[in-house]
């Protein structure tokens, strides 16, 4: 069965000066989780590692992160398993440099069945386990510090016009040689949010995993994300449609009920795949049998 490794940077209006640096990170992330693959690892392993390049990278909203209405960083991450349906996830975390990493710890290392931490708990339970941590600072760029000053008199950012404005999520979705399949996100939310918003990156509506029908990472507005559940809705038109079809409808979907964009980067266990959208532009790139797709545009 061929292994496939799908990832995305974020759907919104990437502008001209941030296209090639966006299509260069998401190509270098396919890359290091198909190298995974390509050694016998896991879909797990592979997009932990795809995510985790990403988040390293701050062209991208995780290192690079957006700032809160108090000017502080606040990361989410999911990862969840399709054979198992086991995910976990963190939200409003400061100071992790990989809150992918420790979304899986979630998953794997605590001693109970909870599926997410939060804030001051996530970062307790960084400590319990030896997590690195970082200056905060290293998480932001200069291009968000900047950013941040201009609009931070602006009312709250869930308002502002987020194809426009906005950096995003970034996310990876595999199907291993053995047929399982995994989804990870990771996010540092909207600029100019609330103290403690949090948006559906760190839910099993923003990325699901399940070896019946297939993987998907969202991306776009998280709160009208939230509202249709979009990454449910896809897998729920996977099992009877292709790849690329689900993810049309239900993107139309959620543009229709919510006037919601966004995108979403989607694979079977068969290793059909596809990058769909419906903001100006989504930074994507995928790896199949050695071979490289990538771009800004829709998938052709």
């Amino acid at each position: 069965m061929p292994a496939v490794l799908v990832v995305h940077g974020g759907a919104w209006a990437i502008p001209e000066d941030l296209a090639s640096a966006s299509v260069s990170g998401v190509k270098a992330a396919a890359c290091e989780g198909f190298s995974v693959l390509k050694k016998g690892g896991s879909a797990l392993d592979a997009v932990e590692a795809a995510v985790r390049s990403l988040e390293d990278n701050d062209v991208f909203n995780a290192h690079g992160a957006v700032l809160n209405s108090e000017g502080e960083v606040e990361l989410d991450a999911i990862i969840m398993d399709g054979k198992t349906l086991g995910s976990g996830a963190v939200s409003s975390v400061k100071n992790i440099s990989n809150p992918v990493s420790l979304a899986r710890a979630v998953m794997e290392k605590l001693q109970t069945d909870h599926m997410m931490l939060t804030s001051r708990g996530a970062n307790l339970f960084a400590e319990s386990i030896g997590m690195a941590t970082i200056c905060t600072e290293e998480l932001v760029s200069e291009f968000e510090r900047k950013e941040w000053e201009k609009h931070k008199n602006y009312a709250t950012g869930i308002k502002e016009d987020f194809n426009a404005k906005a950096h995003d999520t970034v996310g990876a979705v595999a199907v291993d040689s053995t047929g399982n399949v995994a989804c990870a996100t990771s996010t540092g939310g909207i600029r100019n949010k609330m103290v403690g918003r949090v948006g559906d990156s760190p839910l099993i509506c923003g990325g699901y995993a399940d070896n019946y029908s297939g993987a998907v990472s969202c991306t776009g507005h998280g709160e009208n994300i939230l509202k249709v559940t979009l990454a449910r809705t896809i897998i729920s038109h996977m099992e009877q449609k292709p790849a690329a079809e689900a993810s049309e409808l239900a993107l139309k979907y959620m543009g229709d009920r919510v006037h919601g964009a966004g995108g979403a980067i989607v694979v079977t266990p068969s290793g059909q795949w596809a990058a769909t959208f419906t903001t100006e532009r989504m930074a994507w790139a995928a790896v199949e049998n050695d071979t490289l797709w990538y771009g800004l545009n829709p998938q052709e």
